[in-house]
This record gives structure tokens, sequence and C-alpha cells, in this order.
């Protein structure tokens, strides 16, 4: 599998939390090869599931990666000019500048302007600028944006995939697509081992609004195990180490009151035993991601919860290590091999 340009294609791919329909079929075409039956829920979710080889009834695992990502949507249109809000968590300062892609009658290539600093007060220009003072322009008439776009319309960036030195790529919506891509590794992983659970993979929506993808598609597969895979604050400078994981490290693997403890010993038994570089990470709360929701679905679900270290998140440059992704998958998918050795009584 060519990791690159899987996550460079699901990368660039829109898919604001809600609208998720352009990245699932991206997602569907990859998985289709590795599954034996592949399905939509009502809320969106994408659902894989691949036979396990042990009798019936077989257990389930469900692996979950959210697919959805932040964006913008377009709020007032004033003498051709779009007013927007954000939809998930956008930090403010990087929009100005940004080149973006309003989706309106039809895709419409635009940019987020804001006033010059020459037109602002001292105090202005030291202030960074409120959501509400930007706007987006796309080059048409007044009347011509009043027909091609509409109160409501997404609006995502415009930011092709780099390639960095040393198996690093930067772009957009790593958060959480690499945990999708990871998923996928996990299951060409499989492919060429023996496995008695059935394994749901699931690429969930709206985990950016409130994890609801995750809440519905957990409750209809009802999984005896879950693992859920996203991103985790990797090394930089100014943020305290206590904080990060390191890039090109492996996985991190969380601990804490979110995450089942077998399961927890079950992933570093795992990579201890087949050599796979890994982090540990503590969660001392929720860990706002998808294994919160898979832990408290119906009467409780023992759950695990993977980490691909990644800079700069919610921004249009988030930053990580291929070699991450390929351990992770490799990891989730000889854990899965391994299911039947594992207790998962308290």
């Amino acid at each position: 599998m060519d990791i690159a340009a899987l996550l460079r294609e699901l990368s660039e791919s829109s898919g604001v939390s809600g609208y998720e329909t352009e990245v699932r079929e991206r997602i569907a075409e990859a998985m289709r090869p590795y599954v034996d039956e592949i399905r939509t829920d009502a809320l969106g979710n994408l659902i894989g599931w691949k036979r396990g080889a042990g009798p019936e009834p077989r257990r389930k695992v469900m692996l979950a990666g959210h697919m959805d990502e932040i964006g913008l949507i377009v709020t007032q249109i004033e003498k051709g000019f779009l007013h927007f809000t954000e939809v998930g968590g956008y930090d403010v300062r990087i929009l100005p500048g940004q080149e973006v892609i309003v989706h309106g009658r039809k895709p419409y290539p635009g940019i987020v302007a804001t006033r010059p600093p020459h037109v602002l007060t001292p105090e202005e220009r030291n202030q960074v600028p409120k959501m509400e003072e930007l706007l987006i322009d796309i080059g048409l008439p007044p009347e011509e944006v009043e027909k091609e776009v509409q109160v409501g319309d997404l609006v995502t960036l415009r930011i092709p995939c780099t390639s960095l030195r040393n198996e690093r790529m930067a772009g957009k919506a790593f958060d959480d697509r690499a945990a999708v891509a990871t998923i996928l590794v996990c299951l060409e992983e499989l492919s060429r081992l023996r496995h008695t659970w059935d394994v749901y993979a699931v690429a969930t929506v709206q985990e950016e609004v409130g994890i609801r993808g995750a809440i519905t598609s957990t409750f209809g597969i009802a999984p005896d195990l879950g693992i859920a895979i996203d991103v985790t604050h990797g090394d930089m400078p100014g943020v305290p180490d206590t904080d990060t994981v390191e890039l090109g490290k492996g996985p991190a693997i969380t601990t804490g009151p979110n995450i089942h403890p077998k399961v927890f010993e079950a992933l570093v038994e795992t990579a201890r035993r087949h050599e796979i570089p890994y982090q540990i990470e503590a969660a001392p709360g929720p860990t706002g991601t998808d294994a919160w929701a898979i832990q408290v679905s119906r009467s409780g679900v023992p759950t695990g919860l993977l980490g691909i270290p990644l800079r700069y998140m919610h921004n249009p440059v988030e930053t990580l290590d291929l070699n991450d992704i390929r351990r992770a998958g490799r990891l989730l998918a000889l854990t899965i091999a391994r299911l039947d050795e594992v207790d998962l009584s308290r």
C-alpha cells in the first residue's frame, strides 16, 4: 500500500463534519479490496466488515477513526463578500490569506481576506482579527455571488499535501485521516494473518462536533472490544514534553480511565513481542476521541486508543511521520490476530 499517495488523496478530499460524502467515497474505494462487506449507516459512518476464521457466533472487534474535518460555513453574503464561521475548532490566527474552496453551486476558489494594516488603528494591528471581521472573496460580481453561493454553503481550505524529508508529510485534515489510513494498513496486514474475531473497520463522522458517529456506530455494531485511532500532539518547541510524543518513534498507546487496562496491556505486549516501536501516553480523564463514545456504549465496551503523533493540530500544515502510521497499522493487526489470548475481565 502506498501510504503517502493514500494520505494525500484523503487529505485533499472534502469532508467537513456532517458532509463527509466525498471523502467517504474515496475511503470506500480503498477499503473494498480488504473487507467482505461494506456499508454506510444512517448517520454516514462507513463500516467495513471482515469475517473472522472462528466458529459462530464470533466475537467482534471495532476499529474507529474519524474521517470528518474541521471547516467553515457561510453565514452571510454582503456586497459579494462572504461572512463565515467555523464548523469544529479552527484557529482564527491561521485563516487570513488562506486559499479556500467555496462549495456553492459548483466549487469556487477564493481567498480569506482581512483589512490591510494601513487602515487599522495601532491597537488593532496588535490584535488577532476576530472571525466575524474576516471575509471570503471569490472574485465574482455581487449579483453572481448571490446566484452561485448561499448561506449554509461549506468552505474548505485549498491546501495540497507537501512531502518533507525523512518520510514526513504535511497537509490538512491529517486529524484524523491519518487514523483512516492506519485502519487501511491494518486491514491489508490482516489479509496475511489468521484472525478468529470479526473485524469492523469504521470511518466515523462528526467527531469534530461531538463524536457523534462513534456513538451511533458502536451502538449498532455492539462490539466486544473497540480500539479508537486518533492523532495526538507531536513534539515541537514551546510545548511541554509531558504534553507531547515524538514523531517517528511509533504510535502512542494510551492509558487512563477511558481505557480498559487489559486492552492497553494487550497492545503493549504485542508491540514488545514484535519489536514495534511505541510510546505511552497518559490520559487522566476523557480522551476527547471516539474512544470515549465506544467505552460507554450500551453496557460498556472494553476500549483501547492508539495515537498518531501529529504536529500543528488543526492547522493547514499538520505534520506527521508515515512510519508511525505503518507501525500503528501493523500493531493493530497483530493484536487482533491474538485476541483469543486476551482476558478482558476486570
